[in-house]
């Protein structure tokens, strides 16, 4: 009987470490101190709640097998998540790298242990003038022995402007394209490679298109001579709906790409596309005219204590022949 696994990503909007945190350097506390003063245990513990009632809402109430996370400070916060999402049956472990982010803020996976092994991990850096996150590839293994390579992304804003800033999404990704076609290289053709991330442009932007080499047909990446991804967002976007909102219009930043040997049914492990999720549970949907996620704020914004993250969560589904 095949196994199914169950991915998801979420930026968690700014969960950083508590004012003056002996886990943060000196560098970083000059540049963002002022923005978390009042951020106290308490209110780390509440926004860690909020997550927690989210993600183990997903997949019928068991979590995810593995989730992808962005917009955290270090290991010490992510691991608070991983601990609180820990239950019966479920003993997570986390997958991080410090990065270099002028803002302190990383990427990292939060994977259960029982299902898949963190066998190698490579933090790939996205060169810029001003530093920016870096690249977080994993190389899984599964319980039955297979290899399952993920990559987490979290490519720089949009701020200054969309495109004003269009060049520094166009590097990001074609690091991501980079290490793709490296995957391929060291491990072998047959790879199966799954991006996720906050990718700060949509499935459509050239950055995603062009220079990550992703689209939403199946068959041209099938038939691609070199490594490319399918989008799985594609079809989400066509119902009008966004991971994120500006200025009241959805915008979808929350992506999986998945490459060819994900693809066919006959596939070791295959991505099952009609899986794919954007998570608005009821209570994370602002009312009104616009259903925008509720965030909990922080980081020199409001505090709302009832509110989440300014993002959605996505999922997707694996499937892994016996």
């Amino acid at each position: 009987m095949a196994t199914q696994h169950h991915l998801a990503f979420w930026n968690l909007e700014n969960l950083f470490d508590v004012e003056h945190s002996p886990r943060r350097s000196e560098k970083l506390e000059r540049a963002i101190g002022r923005d978390l003063v009042g951020w106290t245990q308490l209110l780390l513990d509440k926004k860690i709640s909020q997550l927690r009632s989210i993600i183990r809402q997903m997949n019928g109430g068991l979590g995810p097998d593995i989730l992808g996370v962005c917009e955290i400070e270090n290991a010490h916060v992510v691991r608070l998540l991983a601990d609180a999402l820990a239950g019966p049956g479920r003993v997570y472990d986390v997958a991080h790298h410090d990065g270099s982010d002028q803002r302190g803020i990383d990427v990292a996976f939060i994977y259960d242990t029982a299902r898949f092994t963190a066998v190698e991990q490579f933090s790939h850096f996205v060169m810029r003038r001003t530093a920016t996150r870096d690249l977080l590839q994993v190389n899984f293994k599964t319980a039955a022995g297979r290899t399952l390579v993920l990559v987490a992304n979290h490519w720089p804003s949009r701020s200054g402007g969309q495109l004003e800033s269009a060049v520094y999404r166009a590097v990001a990704a074609e690091t991501l394209a980079y290490f793709h076609e490296r995957i391929i290289e060291v491990l072998g053709d047959g790879t199966p490679v799954l991006a996720m991330g906050d990718f700060n442009d949509e499935p459509f932007d050239p950055s995603l298109v062009e220079y990550a080499l992703s689209c939403r047909s199946r068959a041209k990446v099938m038939n691609a001579r070199n490594a490319s991804f399918q989008n799985l967002m594609w079809p989400v976007l066509g119902q009008g709906l966004g991971s994120f909102y500006f200025d009241n219009a959805p915008n979808m930043l929350d992506q999986f790409l998945v490459n060819k040997h994900l693809l066919p049914e006959a596939s070791p492990i295959r991505v099952l596309p009609d899986k794919v999720t954007l998570h608005r549970f009821p209570e994370m949907v602002a009312r009104g005219d616009y259903p925008r996620p509720i965030p909990f704020g922080g980081m020199g914004k409001p505090v709302n204590q009832a509110g989440f993250s300014d993002h959605f969560p996505i999922s997707v589904v694996l499937e892994e022949r016996p």
